[in-house]
């Protein structure tokens, strides 16, 4: 696997985070690892239950790219809207954001950096978590 951890900055300005980790390349990589192991955790398995997993790693490759610094705009729904039916309890979002972790360590890319992905994750609980 190839190693996705940050590069040095080059040129006068300081590269956005998804620039930083490989791009849209190494972001389909993590999304990839992060849903075989979401995909793979008999407690997260039933909430994907019926749903179309190539169609949704595109929309998460777009959302994480977007959250990173990317360019190209994620135009999928708000997480609110993609979550409330799904009764997502705290318990599973912690699940989710552990194997989001353990997706990027697994890329390559240093604890710092992984810190401060889940931090930006954090204010999404409130609208993820409904059960």
């Amino acid at each position: 696997m190839a190693d996705i951890s940050p590069t040095a900055p080059t040129g006068t300005t300081t590269p956005s985070l998804f620039e930083q980790l490989g791009g849209e390349a190494a972001i389909s990589a993590v999304v990839d690892i992060f849903y075989d192991r979401v995909l793979g955790d008999p407690e997260l398995r039933p909430y994907f239950t019926g749903v179309d997993i190539d169609r949704l790693k595109g929309h998460q490759r777009r959302f994480v790219g977007q959250a990173l610094g990317a360019t190209r705009p994620y135009s999928g729904r708000s997480m609110r809207k993609a979550h409330e039916h799904l009764s997502i309890t705290e318990a599973a979002f912690e699940r989710v954001l552990g194997h989001l972790a353990a997706s990027l360590a697994e890329a390559g890319v240093e604890q710092a950096t992984i810190d401060t992905i889940a931090e930006s994750l954090l204010p999404l609980r409130q609208d993820i978590v409904t059960a």
